[in-house]
């Protein structure tokens, strides 16, 4: 982004979180949700899951939480960028000396800054539940950039989503996939555990890549090629996602 870019993204960005400080209950309800299923799964299944390894359910099972946590989060993006475009927002900010783009990284940035800011509830949570690990600096450090790049792929998607939807429900429905896809991977279970066709599948898709990867950082483990490979996932998601979105933005506001 231009330096002109990047001061009206700046400004926009202040307008879209000042409404999310009007309104905590965004940040509050994308929390819940995770948090809610990471207690159900640590004392109600926890018991009976073998995870093959000796450390608790909880941290075997954070990773996946916290992509569940974007995912979430990420549903409020598309809800709040199909209201500026049905109520005439994008029109008026046309009509005014700004980047066009700005607009949308403006969204973006917002989603960001409040996906950051659940990761850190749930984060919290989960050492109240029992969470440790020896992870160096580094370590936190590529979880975060890992869990970064994750959110801005999501958040890209849900861009999409906001300028394609037809309905309010439409926005913020299409990540209901998103949050689902967690469960067919090896967020709570061992993918060696599914049966045959479904274990191919959580094996080759995105989100078992990033939670083996963020999972073997927090248990301080070699990560090998894995981290390239959750890299690359999230590079690819974000390259193409962010290229349809600038497409399907140019058509609205032709």
């Amino acid at each position: 982004m231009t330096a002109h870019v990047l001061g009206d993204a700046g400004a926009l960005t202040g307008r879209s979180l000042r409404h999310i400080l009007r309104s905590p209950d965004t940040i509050i309800t994308t929390a819940i949700m995770p948090i809610a299923l990471m207690l159900i799964f640590v004392f109600v299944f926890g018991g009976a899951i073998d995870t093959g390894t000796d450390e608790a359910y909880v941290s075997y099972l954070l990773p996946g939480i916290l992509l569940i946590t974007v995912a979430s989060g990420i549903a409020y993006t598309a809800y709040r960028l199909f209201l500026d475009m049905q109520g005439g927002i994008f029109e008026r900010f046309q009509s005014m000396p700004i980047a066009r783009s700005s607009v949308l990284w403006a969204h973006v940035l917002t989603s960001l800054v409040a996906n950051v800011v659940s990761l850190g509830v749930v984060i919290g949570t989960a050492f109240a539940l029992g969470f440790r690990t020896g992870a160096s600096l580094g370590a936190w450090l590529a979880v975060a950039g890992i869990l970064i790049l994750f959110a801005l792929a999501l958040t890209w998607i849900a861009v999409i989503a906001g300028l394609s939807a037809k309905t309010v429900d439409g926005a913020s429905a299409f990540s209901y996939p998103l949050i689902f896809l967690p469960f067919v991977s090896s967020a709570f279970v061992p993918v060696a555990s599914m049966p045959g066709p479904i274990a191919w599948f959580a094996e080759n898709q995105p989100v078992t890549s990033v939670v083996d990867a963020i999972r073997a950082l927090f248990a301080q483990q070699p990560v090998g090629a894995g981290i390239w490979v959750a890299l690359a996932w999230c590079a690819g998601m974000l390259l193409v996602a962010y290229g349809i979105a600038i497409l399907v933005y140019r058509r609205r506001i032709r």
